[in-house]
């Protein structure tokens, strides 16, 4: 049976990913994350991978404080470009195949159509700079998927600080002029899942490529936000507001929509719209 390993496991995307079914794969799921496994230290991630010898592994691991990583770029850097590096070279080291997952702040949001795999990066942060290096090291191993706004029913994402600042307060100022799609943790889950298995049932390893994956549609932060409070029930209004109104240490892609043509035609993964995930994942909190 072949192994797989997730580094990240208690993060929000490795924690979708434990909650899916694995009895129906010809695999064996090792979850792993701090303080079990160091991804920053060589030492730990060469004994670790010696010991257990996995077929693939899945990064779910990654520094995401965006604003944070500006004050802390060292932090950011060694976790989301040198970990992977590591990660990288014991997976080309033992014949592993790589899964990265990446993030659409690689961009700069000067286009006004979707990215696709073959635009060029330009990040405009600290933290979109260390994910683009991370790429690299991870292209030299396998498969990188960028996905963007990630969010789930569990950790710390902009859902969650929405339901409790909804519950909080009569309003709340969300800006309108950063466009992209939010992304359902548990849909990520769940093409990774289909894109393990692919490779299981194959006896290959994944490309050394770059594809996207979000959910389908398009929307600013305020959308999103208003979509949340309006499922949810809740009287509180959301008014839109422009960036240079909510300073933040950070500069973000006023648009970073992910073309998803690539994973659609060559891995047949099938991508919900984002208001129908949205509904989804709420669902589990009643």
């Amino acid at each position: 049976m072949k192994k797989v390993l997730v580094t990240g496991g208690n993060g929000q995307l490795g924690s979708e990913l434990r909650r899916l079914p694995q009895d129906d794969l010809s695999a064996k799921f090792l979850f792993t994350d701090l303080p079990e496994l160091n991804i920053t230290s060589q030492t730990a991630v060469r004994q670790y991978i010696e010991k257990n010898r996995p077929d693939i592994i899945v990064n779910c691991a990654a520094y995401t404080q965006v604003d944070k990583a500006e004050s802390e770029p060292d932090i950011a850097f060694k976790v989301n470009a040198e970990a992977v590096k590591i990660l990288s070279q014991e997976a080309v080291r033992t014949g592993a195949g790589l899964i990265h997952i990446s993030t659409d702040f690689v961009f700069d949001g000067s286009k006004n159509t979707p990215y696709s795999e073959e635009d060029m990066p330009n990040p405009l942060s600290v933290y979109g700079k260390s994910k683009l290096k991370g790429e690299r090291y991870a292209l030299e191993a396998g498969m990188v998927i960028r996905t963007s706004w990630l969010y789930s029913s569990s950790g710390q994402n902009f859902l969650k600080t929405i339901l409790r600042l909804g519950k909080e307060r009569d309003e709340i100022r969300v800006v309108f002029d950063q466009v992209g799609t939010p992304t359902y943790a548990g849909d990520l889950a769940q093409a990774i899942r289909a894109i393990v298995h692919r490779y299981v049932t194959m006896h290959t390893l994944p490309e050394k490529e770059i594809f996207h994956f979000s959910n389908e549609g398009v929307c600013s932060w305020y959308d999103f936000a208003h979509e949340i409070i309006h499922l949810a029930k809740l009287s509180c209004r959301i008014l839109p507001i422009e960036t240079h109104e909510y300073p933040l240490p950070a500069r973000r892609p006023a648009y970073s929509v992910l073309n998803k043509n690539k994973i659609r035609q060559h891995l047949g993964i099938i991508i919900p719209h984002w208001t129908e995930s949205l509904r989804a994942c709420m669902n589990e909190f009643h």
